[in-house]
């Protein structure tokens, strides 16, 4: 299953030139990532008064082609790998027509916030992931 974000291109996302600026596409995928698990139920909030926290352990991206000011784009999401203490997602960011503009593998962890060290991720998030697998 893939999760659908759609994306506006404001112009604080962009450089002189009205092009994204490069960091911005990570902006974009994280958005991305943190609605897919709004729209399970899953509240950040209520996560982080339970000492658990996602993070960003790895990403490599591939800029495609230029994403602009004021371009409506979506961002296509889905979890690739699914690991006790991590998640591997797929990411692109697409036009309406398919054509892609950057591509993303993201690798988050899930933390103890307190203690900064990998936990398992919660048995309610792995279910609602590997449904969607």
């Amino acid at each position: 299953m893939m999760f659908v974000w759609p994306i506006s291109v404001y112009y604080e996302d962009t450089d002189a030139g009205g092009v994204v600026y490069h960091s911005n596409y990570l902006k974009f995928f994280e958005r991305a990532r943190t609605q897919w698990l709004k729209a399970m139920g899953v509240s950040q909030a209520e996560l982080l008064t339970e000492d658990i926290a996602f993070v960003v352990k790895h990403a490599a991206l591939d800029f495609c082609k230029a994403a602009k000011f004021e371009q409506d784009l979506v961002v296509e999401s889905k979890v690739i790998e699914l690991k006790k203490v991590s998640l591997v997602f797929h990411q692109r960011l697409v036009d309406h027509q398919g054509d892609c503009y950057c591509e993303a593998t993201v690798v988050v962890a899930c933390i103890s916030l307190s203690r900064m060290r990998p936990r398992a991720i919660p048995l309610n998030i792995v279910q609602e992931f590997d449904s969607a697998r």
